[in-house]
C-alpha cells in the first residue's frame, strides 16, 4: 500500500505554514516528509517525532531544547535547521532539503574509498563537527547514514543534537536506536552514559576506518556483542585490513579511536587540524567521491526511502592504454640465453639494478621509518630529550585537561608511541593541565535523567543511586548528592544520587492521657505536623490529650498534619442567683439549672428565706450548690 495515501500527515498544513507534500521515510526517532514552506516558497524536509517519544514530557522538552541549539549552527557542511514547532501534540523539525545520497550508499556502491577520497570526505565531516563542538553541541550519532553527499559534491552532516534529545527516553541495547549505531558508539557512551566531544571523535574515527577498509572494525551477533568489543578491544590499524594505507593515516584512525577518551583528540577541531596536516604533507588530495545514485528525496536517520525515480550514474569507460612496444627478444644459441659480447657488462648492470631496487624497496617500505618513543606521562624535558635522541622534531599544541596524567606531563602524542614515523619527522605533543575542575550543581527536585545528563555534561558520572524518604521532594526526584552541591571535583569523578521514595509512612501512636506538650512532642518526633483542638470533657482533666484524628493505629506519612484533641475540662454553666428567694423556689430554680441544692438552716423558726449560696458563678452541671437559709 502506498504510505502517502494512508499517512495522515500528508496534506496537512503544519503551524499554518508548512504544507506536507509526501512521505519520505520512517527513522528510529521520527518520520520525514517533503514539504513546502508556503511563506518563503521553498522545499524543506520536515521531521515529525514519533508519538511514543512525543508523549514523554522530558523527551519533548529535550527535543525542543536541542533543536534550538542545532538551529544556531551555520556552516556549509551542516544540514541547516530552520524551525521547530508542534502540531497536534507532535513536535516537528524543519530542515534544509538536501537532495542527494548518504555516505552509506556511496560505500555500498564503491566498497571502499581511497585514502585521498577518505581524507577529503572526513575533512568536511570534521569541519562540521568542529563548528558544533565550538558551540558546545555534541552530535552523539556520527555514522555514514548521517553524512550526506549532494549531486554537486557537497558534504553535509545531519541530525545535530537529535541523538541527545532521544537519549532522554528509555533506550536499551535491544532498541533500534542503539542497535543501529552500536558499530560507531564510543565505549563511554554505553558504559557510563556519558558523551562529549571525544565521543564524536571516536565515532568519526570508526567512519574513517570503514571508508578505508569497507567494513566496521567490529561485528557480532547482537548489539551487545559489538559494544563489548568496543569496550575491551583496540580498533586495529586500517592497514591490517586493506593495502595501500599510509602509516600517517593509520595513526589518525588509531588516535581517534582510542578506548580511553583522554588519549583521543580533545575535539573534532584538533583531529581536523591533524588530518589536514597529514593530507597536505602526503599530497592526498581528491574530489568528493561521486554519487552512486541521484535521489529526489532528502536523507533521514535511517537512509533515504526507496524510490522508483533512481538514475544510475554513467561513468564513461577509460581510454585504452597505448600498446607498449614489446622488448626485443634476446638471441638464443644452443638453447642458452646470450647477450652477445657485452653480456658481462649487461649482467653487471642488471645485478646492480637489482641491488639498487632492493635497497630502494627496503628504504621506501621500512628503511626511511623509525618508531615514535612512548612519551605519555613524561615531563616536557624528558620528552624533548627522547625525541632528540630519536632524531625527531617536536611540535606543541595547546595543553589539555587530563584525568590520567598529572599537570605538566605529556597527555597526548601524535603519532602514538611505538607507531612508525619518517626519520626527522615531527611528533605533536599536548601537555596536561591536570583534571578539569567542575562545581557540582544543585539538582534537588530534578529527575534522575535530568540530573545524570547535567552531570554528564560536566564529565561527572553517577556511581550509584540511593533511595531515601523525603517530605519535601516528590517521589523519583533527586533529594541531594554526595559530594553535595557546590563541591568542586575533578572531571571523571563520580557522585551518589539520593532519590526520593516520597514521605516516610508512620503509625499514629496513642497519646490519650498525655499532657498536650508531651503528646505534641511525640507526634512531631515522627515527622508529623500537629494541629491541636480543644474539646470539653467531663472525664479527661483539662490540658490532657483525649485522642487524635486520624485515630491511633492509622497509617500516615511524615509531613502529614494530625489533629490532637485536648481536653478543655467540663463545660461550665451559670449558677442561678437565688439569694433572698424563698427556700422552695430557690431549690426548684437550682435543680432546673442542672445543679443539686444542699439547703442548710442557720436560724430555726425564720421566714425560710435564702440569705447565701455557694459556689456561685460558672460551674459544671451536677455541682452541689449549698443554700443557707433562716
Amino acid at each position: 500500500m502506498d504510505s502517502t495515501l494512508s499517512d495522515p500527515m500528508v496534506g496537512r498544513l503544519l503551524d499554518g505554514r508548512y504544507a506536507v507534500d509526501s512521505f519520505i521515510a520512517h527513522g528510529g526517532m521520527a518520520s520525514v516528509y517533503l514539504a513546502t514552506d508556503t511563506r518563503l516558497e521553498r522545499r524543506v524536509a520536515v521531521k515529525v517525532l514519533h508519538a511514543h517519544l512525543a508523549g514523554d514530557r522530558e523527551t519533548l522538552a529535550r527535543f525542543q531544547r536541542e533543536a534550538r541549539a542545532a538551529a544556531r549552527l551555520s556552516h556549509p557542511n551542516v544540514v541547516a535547521v530552520y524551525d521547530q514547532g508542534t502540531d497536534a501534540d507532535r513536535p516537528f523539525l524543519v530542515m534544509e532539503y538536501v537532495p542527494g545520497s548518504t555516505l552509506r550508499q556511496v560505500l555500498r556502491d564503491r566498497g571502499t574509498l581511497s585514502p585521498a577520497e577518505t581524507l577529503t570526505v572526513m575533512d568536511h565531516v570534521l569541519a562540521a563537527l568542529a563548528v558544533a563542538h565550538n558551540a558546545g553541541l555534541v552530535h552523539r550519532d556520527i555514522k555514514p547514514e548521517n553524512v550526506l553527499i549532494t549531486a554537486d559534491g557537497r558534504v553535509k552532516v545531519a541530525d545535530f543534537g537529535l541523538a541527545r534529545a532521544v537519549a532522554g527516553s528509555t533506550v536499551t541495547t535491544t532498541g533500534s536506536v542503539l542497535f543501529g549505531t552500536a558499530a560507531y558508539l564510543a565505549p563511554e557512551q554505553f558504559q557510563h552514559g556519558t558523551a562529549d566531544e571525544r565521543s564524536d571523535v571516536y565515532s568519526a574515527g570508526v567512519v574513517m576506518f570503514e571508508l578505508l577498509t569497507g567494513g566496521v572494525p567490529f561485528t557480532g551477533d547482537s548489539a551487545y556483542a559489538v559494544l563489548h568489543k568496543h569496550a575491551y578491544e583496540d580498533i586495529p590499524a586500517p592497514s591490517t585490513r586493506a593495502a595501500g594505507i599510509p602509516p600517517q593515516v593509520d595513526a589518525l584512525v588509531t588516535w581517534a579511536t582510542s578506548r580511553d577518551p583522554a588519549q583521543r583528540p580533545a575535539d573534532a577541531g584538533e583531529l581536523h587540524a591533524s588530518l589536514v596536516d597529514v593530507r597536505d604533507k602526503l599530497g592526498l588530495h581528491a574530489a568528493v567521491p561521486g554519487l552512486p545514485v541521484t535521489l529526489t528525496t532528502p536523507i533521514t536517520d535511517d537512509g533515504p526511502a526507496p524510490t522508483d525515480a533512481v538514475t544510475h550514474a554513467v561513468v564513461p569507460p577509460a581510454a585504452p592504454a597505448a600498446a607498449a612496444t614489446p622488448p626485443a627478444r634476446p638471441r638464443r644459441r644452443g638453447g642458452i640465453l646470450r647477450f652477445g659480447r657485452r653480456g658481462p657488462l649487461v649482467a653487471g648492470i642488471v645485478a646492480l639494478a637489482v641491488i639498487a631496487a632492493a635497497i630502494l624497496g627496503w628504504w621506501f617500505a621500512d628503511g626511511r621509518y623509525t618508531h615514535t618513543p612512548k612519551l605519555l606521562g613524561e615531563t616536557r624535558q624528558a620528552a624533548e630529550a627522547a625525541l632528540n635522541d630519536a632524531g625527531l622534531h617536536v611540535r606543541y599544541l595547546a595543553p589539555i585537561h587530563s584525568i590520567r596524567y598529572a599537570k605538566d606531563e605529556v597527555a597526548r602524542e601524535t603519532p602514538a608511541g611505538g607507531d612508525r614515523i619518517s626519520h626527522g619527522g615531527t611528533v605533536t605533543l599536548r601537555m596536561s593541565l591536570g583534571p578539569a575542575r567542575h562545581t557540582i550543581p544543585s539538582l534537588v527536585g530534578t529527575s534522575v535523567t535530568t540530573a545524570t545528563n547535567a552531570l554528564s555534561d560536566l564529565g561527572i558520572s553517577v556511581s550509584r543511586q540511593a533511595n531515601v524518604y523525603s517530605v519535601d521532594v516528590t517521589k523519583g526526584d533527586v533529594v541531594k548528592t554526595n559530594p553535595p552541591s557546590g563541591t568542586v571535583v575533578d572531571a571523571g569523578s563520580s557522585v551518589v544520587l539520593y532519590v526520593s521514595k516520597g514521605a516516610k509512612p508512620v503509625t499514629i501512636p496513642g497519646v490519650a492521657g498525655e499532657n498536650e506538650a508531651d503528646a505534641t512532642s511525640n507526634l512531631q518526633a515522627l515527622g508529623l505536623h500537629v494541629q491541636p483542638v480543644q474539646k470539653f470533657s467531663s472525664t479527661v482533666p483539662r490540658g490532657q490529650a483525649i485522642t487524635t484524628h486520624p485515630k491511633p493505629g492509622s497509617t500516615a506519612h511524615a509531613g502529614d498534619t494530625v489533629t490532637l484533641v485536648v481536653s478543655e475540662g467540663p463545660k461550665l454553666y451559670d449558677v442561678p442567683n437565688v439569694v433572698d428567694k424563698p427556700l422552695g423556689d430557690a431549690i426548684r430554680e437550682i435543680a432546673a439549672a442542672g445543679f443539686h441544692a444542699d439547703p442548710k438552716q442557720f436560724a430555726p423558726g425564720g421566714p425560710q428565706t435564702v440569705f447565701r449560696e455557694s459556689p456561685t458563678g460558672k460551674q459544671p452541671k451536677g455541682t452541689t450548690i449549698e443554700l443557707d437559709y433562716y
